[in-house]
């Protein structure tokens, strides 16, 4: 048989690269997307949530500012009845309101504002107190005229400008907050972009491993099914082989050897004839003779043992029926032997291989299932030849050890024939083996 030599290379490494790739791009990517979001949050604490924060100072001093112009407007008003002075809490309380709003707005709004609009924006403010403490003054002095006067002049102008300043940061502001979301917005992009990537390069990497892993398996099972064929067609000849042997070394034993004894028995028989009647020598020729005799019945017995004359001049069955009883009479075991069916012609190879396994069964009943009995079975039906060997011993179970050479033997013959060979479990418990042969491969020569 020629060796193969190919020995093919295995794919874990190849496996193990693609699922070290694979981990590298989950952790990778995993890393990329956990400092979008940091950045993410980060921009939206830093600028939208603090836009919005100092938006909301803002529009509180614009509507403090308001309060102020509808109140001014109020002290130009001549059908007042109350003096200008009346007016003092009022001022004092949105003061207070304001310099508390443009505190906390200057906290809010240092990122998003340059320090001339900050300082412009406390100046005009400052200004503004400080001509409404003059216009106040003048009020108290009775110079409600030049007071009204003041508030028409600067006061006013001096709120509006303040208002005017106010808005256009409520405007900074939207758009700061436009521009966050823009940004927003392209890093969500980019991070869709990236899942898209990632998923495409994963799913690329999935189907590359899932192909070079059904690649390498159809070589593994490509190499396997050639190792099976080369298996099957050694253990094939092996058996051959042995079946060979055997059946040359029971024809020496029975030719050479069985003639010989023979020979030797007949002459010792007429040297007997030629002795004294009642000497010793006549008595010790006897004696030869009789080992003579016992040592050729022991020969062709291991003759018959190793290979079956009968086997290849009377058929399976006839074999069956010497061999059974024989082995009764050496074991002491009760064998029951039932045939059905219509009998057809078996093959001289195939009916070898039916005996050599039956043969084994009965011996492992023998040896390992302490059984004193055990049934036999032989059935012939349209399709198939079926052998069964049953006993209600220890049993062995569904699955045999594979260790044993005579069930590998066994399972090799039923594979030669094509057949299967299965061992059960009966009711009674112990071991039921059955050999289950086509019909086609028991009439054909089975190599």
């Amino acid at each position: 048989m020629p060796r193969s030599t190919s020995h093919g290379r295995s794919p874990t490494t190849g496996l193990l690269l693609g699922l070290i790739i694979t981990l590298a791009a989950v952790v990778a990517y995993s890393w990329y997307i956990t400092r979008q979001i940091s950045g993410l949050r980060k921009l939206q604490s830093d600028l939208v949530d603090r836009n919005r924060k100092d938006s909301n100072q803002l529009l509180r001093i614009q509507n403090d500012l308001n309060s102020l112009a509808i109140a001014m407007r109020d002290m130009l008003d001549a059908d007042e009845p109350y003096p200008l002075t009346a007016w003092t809490a009022q001022f004092d309380r949105i003061r207070g309101d304001l310099e508390d709003a443009m505190r906390l707005e200057e906290k809010l709004g240092v990122a998003n504002r340059t320090p001339e609009q900050s300082q412009y924006l406390g100046n005009s403010m400052a200004q503004f107190w400080d001509a409404v403490g003059r216009t106040f003054a003048l009020a108290r002095d009775g110079k409600n005229r030049e007071a009204r006067e003041q508030i028409r002049l600067s006061l006013q102008a001096r709120q509006a400008a303040l208002s005017s300043a106010v808005a256009r940061l409520l405007v900074a502001n939207n758009e700061s907050e436009e521009q966050a979301a823009q940004r927003i917005g392209m890093i969500y992009d980019g991070v869709q972009r990236q899942v898209y990537w990632f998923l495409t390069a994963t799913l690329t990497a999935i189907v590359l491993t899932s192909l070079y892993l059904i690649y390498s398996n159809r070589r593994l099972f490509a190499r396997l099914e050639t190792l099976s064929q080369q298996r099957s067609e050694l253990a094939q000849k092996l058996i051959s082989t042995q079946e060979s042997t055997l059946r040359h070394i029971s024809r020496e034993l029975h030719d050479e050897f069985g003639q010989i004894l023979t020979a030797m028995g007949s002459m010792l028989d007429r040297a007997g004839h030629h002795a004294p009647e009642g000497s010793a020598l006549r008595a010790e020729i006897r004696e030869v003779c009789e080992i003579a005799q016992g040592t050729l019945d022991r020969v062709r017995g291991l003759s018959q043992a190793l290979h079956p004359a009968i086997l290849d001049q009377a058929g399976l069955e006839s074999t069956l029926a010497w061999y059974l009883p024989a082995l009764e009479r050496q074991t002491g075991m009760v064998i029951s032997y039932e045939k059905s069916g219509t009998s057809f012609p078996v093959d001289g190879n195939a009916s070898i291989h039916v005996y050599r396994v039956l043969q084994e069964a009965l011996n492992n009943v023998v040896r390992h299932s302490g059984a004193s009995r055990a049934w036999v079975r032989m059935r012939f039906t349209d399709d198939a030849l079926e052998l069964e060997v049953e006993d209600h011993g220890k049993g062995v179970g569904a699955q045999p050890s594979r260790h044993g050479i005579g069930v590998v033997a066994m399972r090799e013959r039923a594979e030669l024939l094509g057949g299967s060979l299965q061992f059960l479990r009966p009711a009674e418990g112990g071991t039921l083996l059955r050999l289950k042969i086509p019909r086609e491969k028991a009439g054909s020569h089975a190599e």
